[in-house]
Formats: C-alpha cells, structure tokens, sequence
C-alpha cells in the first residue's frame, strides 16, 4: 500500500522539484541570480568618484585652493571644468556631473576684504542618494579649506561668544557602510517575492494538465492539513536555507557586524517564509488558476519594500502607507532583522513585531489551509488541452497587430500582467511616500546645563521642522533605552558649563548621538540637530549686532569667512516620493509589459507548438506584435508619466512630445525583449518567474538610486542589455529635471539600438524552431 500523509505529499514535490526545470529555476537559479547581482552591485560599501563640474569665473590663487581641496574630498571628483553656468546645468541635466561648483568673479578680493564672499553648490537631488553625498563631500571641502585660510590682524579687540560644535556619534552602522544598510533590507526583500510565488506556483501546478490535484490529495491521505503542510515544507527547507546562506554573505564575505539575538532572527526567518509560501498558495486557491494567482501574488509582494519602512520610514508614512504596512509579515520581519542585526538592542523589544509576525504567518496558513480544505473536497476537473492556434495564410503586420491585440485582452494572465497590473500599482505604490518628507523626528535632549542657553538649544530643536523634542531623560541612559525602545532616533546631550564655555569665548562640545540604521531618518534627524544648533551658534555671535549693520557681517565674516550656498536642483524640498516614484513607476511599466509579453510566448507555444512560435517569430508578426503591445502599453505610460505626477504633486514637464519620443523606443525594446524571452520560455509561467525577482536588482543597476560611479564596471557594461537602464535614466532627466532629446540623445540612440538587437534575436531564435517539436 502506498504512503500517505504529510512526508509522501512532501517527497512528492521534492520529486516534482527536481525533475521540473521551472521549479528549479524558481527555487534555485533565479534567488542566486538576483543576490549575485545585488551582491556585485553593491561590491564597494563606499561611493567615491562622484563626478563634479567646476565654473571658477575668479581665476585665482585662492579659489584654485577651493578647486584642489573640493578636488581631494574623499566621495567627489573634479572631472569637468565648465566655462559658465550654463555648461554646468547641462552637464548635471545630461548626467555628465552630479553636481556643480561655481566660484564667482571677484572671489579672492571679496574674501582678503572681509567681505565674505558667496561660493555656491549645485547639485542633483533627484538623483537622491548620489546627489547628496556629493553635495556633503562639496560642503565639508568648503568648510576645510576656510578654515585654513589665514585669519587677517584686527586693530581692535571685542569679545567674540564661544561657539557651539556638535560632536556626532553614529550609532548602529558607524562606518556609514551602505552595504549594510542596503543589502540587509534588500536580500530579504528579493527572496520574499520568490517565496511567495513560489508558493503560489506549488500549489497552482496541480491545476494545470502537467500535474493532478486529486492524486495530491491522495497522497495526503484526504486530509487537506496534511496536503497543505506536505506541499509547502520543502519549499520552507529549501528558502531557510537560502536565508541562512544571505546571512552568510552578508556577515561573513562583507564582514558586517550582527549585534543581536540569532535564534530569534532565525525563528523569524522562517516565519516569514511560511507566511509569502501561504500567501501565494491562498491566491491560487482563490482563483483555481496559476496564471491569475501569480498576476496577484506579484502585485501585492513586489512593493511591498516601500511599505517596509526601509527606504521611507514608517513614521513618514500616511494612515493607508501604515494600514497597508502592518498587514505585510514583510514590515515586521524587517524591523525585528534591523533591530537585532543592525541595533543590537535587547531581545524584549522585538517582542511585539514578533508576535505580530507570528500571527500573520499563522492566520495566512490557516487561511490557505481552509480554502484548500474546500477546494480539495471538492477539486475542479483537469484542464482540457488547449485549443491549437489556427495556422492559416502569410502572416501579416495587420494580421499580427489584430491577432495579438485580441490574444492580450481574452488571456486573463497577459491581460492581468499588461493592462490591470499598471493601474493597480498606479493607487498602490505611491501611498508609503504620499508624505513626501519626513518630519518631527522625535529626539531626547539630556541637559546637564540646566540654563538660559540649553532652553534655547532645546527650543531651536524643537521648532526644526525635521526634529521634535519627545524625551527629556536624566541621563544617556535613559536615552539610550529610548532608542532601544524606539521612542527616540537621535539624543543630543547638553554637557554641564556648557553656557559657562561660551561665555568664556570658549568653543563648547554637545555630543549628539544619532541611529543610522534607517539612512534617511539618520540624514534627516542629523541635519535638523546641526541646523537648529548652528542658528542658536549664530544668534550668540551676533546677539548685539543689528542684522543690517556692519558689525552683524564683521562678526559673520569672523566665524565664517565664506558662505557657502548649497542649492538642490530638480527636487528642492528634498521629497522621498518626487526621487523614488517616478524612477520606480518606469521599471513597473518595464516588468508588466515584458512578463506579460514572454507569457504571451509560453501561451503560443502550448497551444501551436514550435510552428506557431515560428510563425510568432516572423518579421512581419514581429513588427504587427509590437505595435499591439505599443498600442495596448501607451495608455499606461499616459498615466504614469503625465497624469500621476499631477496627481501626486512630483515635478513633471509640459513636453508631452518629449516624453511619447522616447517612451515609443523604450516601449518597442521591451516588447521585442519580451518576445525574445517568450522564444525561449515553453510555458507561460516561466516568464513570470524568470523576470518578476529581478525587478530590485535592475532599479539599483541604472544608476537612479545607486550611483554607476560604485557599480563594478562589468555589472553596468550588462545593465545596458536592458531598456530599463536608459529609459529610466532618460525618462527621468526629461520629465522630472528639464532636461530636453539633444541632453538625452545617447539613451535615445540606445533604445533604437536595443530595438534593432532584440528584434533580430527574436527572428534568429524562431527560425531555429523545429516543425514538430514537442513540449516541455
């Protein structure tokens, strides 16, 4: 008698795991794939290199003193010298440059005059993350290179206040190490998508003609718990591992530190992955269709990174952003994994994320299993073979167009990729960044002085926009169980005699002790800690001076012989939402078409065999099938790239022109990739699987969210092999930075080149198809 229960249904899906080369791919190739190339592309931990243009319209000793010292900061590099501003604009709007210096006319005498001269910084802050390091690495050099400048002899002597000097101490991550920011939030992210596709494609193979559900229930010995716990334990075993092996990555050939408890991380692992192997398996019993429970696994998981509180923390988020949050096992495993991996911080406060963890694992589980018990009690007829595509008459370009247009909208699974998809990431993407900015980041204050000039400190906190002061511990104990608690991100401390030292004319030290875990909170919560105590420094060197008068600018030019300006450009106000959405809405429009197109391949070759895929192939279908996908994906691009901007308040230009001239190339590579894809893929589920965990890999390759300066240079010589690393790039400069075709016409021309490539491999791959070659 054969075995039955748990075990059986457990070695039956290693069997089918083994011998199946889309689960292989699913389980195996495509997760190493996507962490190789995280991995590489965030090989070198620090950015250096960034590329600066320089307009010096003095010419002088001294502001070639500022060129060499901006020149020798550790992140920037000097690589252009422009003769007027109009250059630099063009050079950062091109990309030549991530930002610019202008030294104006007339520098060196301003300055040997007591003057204090206006030296300005220019840099790209849509391009957020490169734009702001190079825009730091700019202001410190500054900042360097007056303070060596010597000090002119005064006739007179006056008595000058001390001055305030914030002392940062980086908590969590004291290196800054980008990588281990970065790839502790991103490798869970990627692998949770293929986990719960994964489990979506477990259960929704036994739907399909390849496999039988009812011999699944069998096997189980009629007990739909044990069919349930049978199918989806190998899986588990098999993602535990590969987590284990992230962890082995991440903290042993990147060398970062793990501070916390590994048993706990552990167990949430493991829940995390029974909770996404739930859910896709829940999707698929809803729907009883492989196709469309994929469709949904990959619209709810794939953003659910910005509902993480990574990238844009959650305190930033709207009411939706943190509804929608709380419901992902995602958010919460993310928070246990920083604050014990990242912070250290005991085990009892990662209690509550835990247990909501564990509720959410279970209540999926229990979900999954409840629908199955219905579904295998009662199990759906096997699919009858599909009806063969009729083969008749020359294949025209009309025929293509008409042929394809009407396969998109009657196949759930393409129609659901190409045209629903968009317009459900359309209202769900957005909403974590609604926000736009963050603000009131809660910080303790320890004081110590107990005088006039702590209140002010404690008040010019309190009134930045970017801090509010949430605790007034009596001690850096205190605060520091605050941080651990979550109550506070940052903790400036106000020394004992501190109002005495400046009084004295004496410089006084306030240590700050900020959380880098979360980049942008660090960011943003040291930025308001040092201009809120830069204006009480201020106020004391010019407190009897009127803010008209010469003493008011003698005092300024004492303090600070140069002022510097730093100017944001294309994303003034510094907004998450106007950086991160539009760059990510292009690479959705990029992935829904090119999944939905390769499905369109597996579905032509199952139903028509090698000759229809042949006759798929042909130039005439070719050209008529990408005009279709043209037709069916503007509508999308419409939305994405002229309608949401509006909608959501993120800049966006008048150029409607512009904009169709090159989404057209951008949209006609990635049908013919799609269909290059679709050649190769025998299955319509195999395109989804083979593309939907790349997605990550890919937005970090163009060079929006990580500079290409610190992509090693064989990963950005393979990034051009996809449209997405020029259409985003060009894209972007023209709709959100003003840039015009003649400032893009690089990508432009590489888009055409990418069109002719693909369009050529989908002829030559056709045309090696066999009549009567069978399936797979």
């Amino acid at each position: 008698m054969p075995r039955t229960g748990i075990t059986a249904v457990a070695a039956r899906e290693v069997d089918w795991i083994r011998t199946d080369i889309v689960a292989l791919l699913l389980v195996l190739a495509m997760p190493l794939l996507a962490f190789t190339l995280l991995a590489g592309t965030f090989s070198n931990a620090v950015i250096r290199g960034l590329r600066i243009d320089v307009v010096d319209a003095d010419r002088s000793a001294t502001s070639a003193e500022f060129i060499q010292a901006i020149s020798a900061a550790p992140g920037v590099d000097v690589a252009m010298r422009s003769s007027d501003l109009n250059g630099a604009m063009y050079a950062i709007r091109s990309g030549a440059a991530i930002a610019a210096v202008y030294i104006p006319e007339n520098f060196e005498r301003d300055l040997l005059a007591g003057r204090r001269p206006q030296l300005v910084g220019l840099y790209n802050r849509q391009f957020f993350t490169p734009g702001n390091i190079a825009a730091s690495g700019i202001q410190a050099a500054v900042a360097s290179a007056a303070a060596a400048l010597p000090r002119p002899a005064s006739s007179t002597r006056s008595f000058t206040p001390g001055s305030l000097v914030i002392e940062q101490y980086v908590l969590s991550n004291p290196a800054l190490n980008y990588v281990q920011f970065l790839l502790r939030a991103v490798m869970p992210t990627v692998l949770h998508v293929m986990v719960a596709i994964s489990g979506a494609f477990s259960v929704g193979s036994e739907f399909g003609r390849r496999r039988d559900v009812r011999e699944w229930m069998s096997v189980s010995g009629g007990r739909p718990l044990a069919a349930m716990i049978g199918k989806l334990a190998p899986y588990l075993g098999i993602f535990a591992l590969m987590m284990a092996g992230g962890f082995g990555v991440l903290h042993g050939i990147f060398g970062i530190p793990f501070r916390g408890d590994p048993i706990l991380v552990a167990a949430s692992a493991l829940l995390l992955v029974t909770a996404y192997l739930s859910l896709g398996a829940l999707f698929v019993l809803l729907v009883r269709n492989l196709a469309v429970g994929l469709t949904l696994t990959g619209i709810v998981c794939s953003p659910a990174f910005g509902f993480a509180g990574v990238g844009f923390p959650i305190l930033g988020m709207g009411t939706f952003g943190r509804a929608w949050g709380a419901m992902l096992p995602l958010r919460w495993y993310v928070q246990i994994l920083f604050d014990q991996a990242a912070r250290g911080v005991p085990a009892r406060y990662s209690l509550e994320p835990f247990l909501m963890l564990a509720g959410l694992a279970g209540a999926l589980f229990c979900l999954a299993w409840l629908r199955a018990r219905s579904v295998l009690r009662d199990p759906p007829p096997r699919p009858a073979p599909q009806p063969a595509i009729p083969i008749s008459g020359r294949p025209t370009v009309a025929r293509a167009f008409s042929a394809e247009y009407g396969r998109v909208l009657r196949d759930s699974g393409a129609f659901g990729l190409i045209v629903i998809g968009p317009l459900l990431y359309a209202a769900l993407y957005p909403q974590p960044y609604v926000g736009q900015l963050i603000r009131d980041i809660p910080v303790a204050v320890v004081d110590d002085d107990n005088s006039e000039m702590s209140r002010a400190i404690v008040e010019a906190l309190d009134a930045h926009e970017a801090t509010a002061v949430a605790a007034r511990p009596l001690n850096l104990v205190g605060a520091q169980e605050a941080i651990a608690r979550r109550e506070v991100f940052g903790v400036v401390s106000i020394p004992a005699g501190t109002e005495r030292d400046v009084l004295k004319g004496q410089p006084a030290r306030l240590p700050a002790f900020v959380d880098s875990a979360y980049f942008l909170l660090y960011n943003r919560a040291t930025q308001g800690v040092l201009e809120a105590t830069a204006a009480v420094s201020a106020e004391l060197q010019v407190r009897t001076a009127r803010p008209d008068g010469s003493l008011y600018h003698a005092a300024l030019a004492r303090t600070s012989p140069v002022e510097y300006l730093s100017e944001p450009l294309f994303n003034p106000t510094g907004s998450y939402a106007s950086y991160v959405v539009p760059a990510a809405f292009i690479l959705i429009l990029q992935q829904s078409l090119l999944m939905g197109v390769a499905t369109l391949g597996g579905v032509t070759h199952a139903q028509g065999g090698a000759e229809a895929r042949r006759r798929r192939g042909r130039p005439a279908a070719l050209v008529g099938q990408t005009l279709a996908h043209l037709a069916l994906a503007l509508p999308a691009y419409a939305l994405y790239l002229v309608v949401l901007p509006r909608i959501y308040g993120y800049a966006a230009s008048r150029h409607v022109l512009d904009l169709l001239v090159l989404a057209v190339p951008f949209i006609l590579s990635v049908s013919l990739l799609g269909q290059f894809v679709g050649m190769l893929a025998r299955r319509r589920e195999t395109a989804v699987i083979m593309l939907i965990s790349l997605g990550m890999p890919l937005f970090f390759l163009v060079g929006v969210a990580w500079p290409p300066e610190a992509i090693p240079p064989i990963l950005r010589a393979a990034s051009a092999a996809i449209p997405s690393t020029f259409g985003i790039d060009a894209l972007v400069r023209v709709n959100q930075m003003g840039a015009t075709i003649a400032d893009v016409w690089r990508d432009w021309m590489s888009l055409w080149v990418l069109v002719g490539v693909y369009g050529l491999l989908a002829c030559l791959v056709s045309a090696s198809w066999t009549r009567g070659e069978g399936t797979r």
